[in-house]
């Protein structure tokens, strides 16, 4: 595998482990199983740490620092994203849909927030009203992750839907994370016509040396699940609140995996505009 002379240092290393020499059978499919980790967990890796940052800062982190907890994560966060860039272990076409994510995501907070969806319990000094910067890039990591994950995996699609119905679904989407608070909720009509437009479409991938494919529904599914996973982590390490985790922390409700599912629509339509949503032609004959 030939690469650009400004390949990065991930490039280098998935070109090696994707050209090393492995027998067929058993060995074969072990040794594929786990290239998918490695790249998943290396599409994970900007909201992995900050994942990790959320949990150590709550176990470890002083209370009586001269800087707020809060303003640490924002400080924190703004230093890997830098940090990812100058070492190139993300482009600057991924930056731009990570800023995106996080206006997105803000604008959504800032209202949710008014409206007593979730609180954040702890100080702050760089915040928007209720809401501390670090919140943006907890949106952000989400956009990071299908940007990461689309460019290593070499994403192509059978069945794709327009990209202009694509787009009013997610507008729609984020119109009711708003509206539903006076009008009536409409996520079950939003699910619908989800089903509607990718019911059959199959998202194409490649670990190694055979492309995958899988219905790209599921996909949506899988990554709400760990999302949410992610969330209840977030929780417990306070980073927010929802209201009946104020007497103490449980688990976030399974309900909230649709608030989540309508989600990765949404980030994976904004990604589509970046990437572009190319066909396999041998999966669409």
């Amino acid at each position: 595998m030939s690469l650009p002379s400004g390949a990065t240092r991930f490039a280098r290393i998935r070109a090696r482990l994707e050209t090393l020499p492995v027998a067929d059978g058993p060995q074969a499919w072990a040794y594929e199983f786990l290239l998918f980790g490695f790249k998943q967990g290396w599409a994970c890796l900007f909201g992995g740490l900050i994942l990790a940052l959320l949990l150590a800062t709550h176990l470890f982190y002083p209370a009586d620092a001269p800087l707020h907890r809060y303003d640490f994560l924002t400080i924190a966060a703004l230093a890997i994203q830098g940090a990812m860039l100058v070492f190139r272990l993300e482009s600057w076409r991924e930056a731009k849909v990570i800023a995106a994510f996080h206006v997105i995501g803000t604008i959504m907070e800032l209202f949710k927030t008014q409206a007593g969806s979730w609180i954040y319990p702890e100080a702050s000094i760089l915040h928007i009203g209720a809401v501390p910067l670090f919140s943006g890039f907890m949106y952000a990591a989400v956009g990071s992750y299908i940007a990461r994950v689309w460019r290593i995996f070499d994403f192509s699609f059978t069945h794709y839907p327009p990209v202009w119905a694509t787009v009013l679904l997610a507008v729609a989407i984020y119109i009711n994370f708003f509206a539903h608070h006076w009008l009536p909720d409409v996520r079950l009509g939003l699910f619908a016509a989800a089903i509607l437009l990718f019911g059959r479409s199959w998202v194409v991938f490649s670990p190694w040396r055979t492309p995958r494919r899988m219905p790209l529904l599921l996909g949506f599914f899988l990554v709400a699940l760990f999302i949410w996973l992610a969330e209840n982590i977030a929780t417990f390490a306070n980073a927010w609140t929802y209201p009946d985790q104020r007497n103490g922390w449980h688990m976030v409700s399974v309900a909230k995996l649709g608030s989540w599912y309508l989600l990765m629509i949404i980030s994976f339509v904004l990604v589509s505009l970046i990437h572009g949503t190319c066909r396999s032609p041998a999966q669409n004959r």
